[in-house]
């Protein structure tokens, strides 16, 4: 059973997003969307199949995604797992008419193949974990707009619950722990974030750490 607590709760009580959808964009629409947006933009954009919906994220969606970033960067720098992080970078798969722009995504297990350089997801493989916080309704449907990508492991947080995802051939099927962080329990994020509010986030940071420090197996360094 999922945990509910007065961190998670809260976040209810604020709107957390501003979204439109528009039907019928061809990918073209799309690709010159972002053009002229440019790279340094509030709004995410998600496409699918000519369903392009613009988002802009607001302190009740950027507060958890921000806490959650700390969270796996923690699990991973305290295990020792080599870690890339690309943020809301734009995910594109022309072929698949797909893209998108999640809250975070991370290249772990696959990371060497991608250190340094700039991603190109035409050659190389998708972000081993993708995080997206949908507070209010999306029309997009992130889970098949992310398993059809190939990403291996989604976390999606909708202000109260935090469900964790692993692509099973090429659907998602729910789980109760992390595949890449197996040793996790999933009360461990709920008391973080419990942490973050009543004690703040240095302070829930430092518990965590010495928490990892303490029941983390060592990944090997690569």
């Amino acid at each position: 059973m999922h945990t509910q607590t007065p961190a998670t709760a809260s976040a209810l009580t604020a709107i957390a997003e501003q979204r439109l959808t528009l039907h019928h964009v061809s990918w073209d629409t799309y690709d010159q969307l972002l053009a002229a947006f440019g790279e340094h933009r509030a709004v995410h954009f998600h496409y699918d199949q000519g369903v392009l919906e613009l988002m802009v994220p607001l302190e009740a969606h950027e507060s958890p995604s921000d806490l959650i970033g700390v969270f796996i960067r923690t699990l991973a720098f305290e295990s020792g797992f080599t870690i890339k992080g690309l943020a809301s970078t734009t995910l594109r798969r022309k072929a698949l008419l797909k893209g998108a722009e999640p809250d975070k995504c991370y290249y772990l297990q696959h990371e060497p193949l991608v250190r340094g350089r700039t991603v190109d997801l035409d050659h190389d493989p998708p972000p081993d974990l993708v995080v997206e916080v949908d507070i209010s309704h999306t029309d997009i449907d992130k889970n098949l707009l992310y398993a059809q990508m190939s990403v291996p492991e989604f976390w999606r947080f909708d202000g109260q619950v935090l469900r964790i995802y692993q692509l099973h051939q090429a659907d998602y099927q729910e789980v109760p722990v992390s595949p890449t962080f197996p040793w996790v329990p999933l009360d461990r994020f709920y008391q973080f974030l419990q942490h973050c509010q009543t004690s703040g986030e240095t302070s829930a940071y430092l518990e965590l750490r010495a928490w990892v420090q303490a029941h983390a197996p060592r990944a090997p360094a690569t």
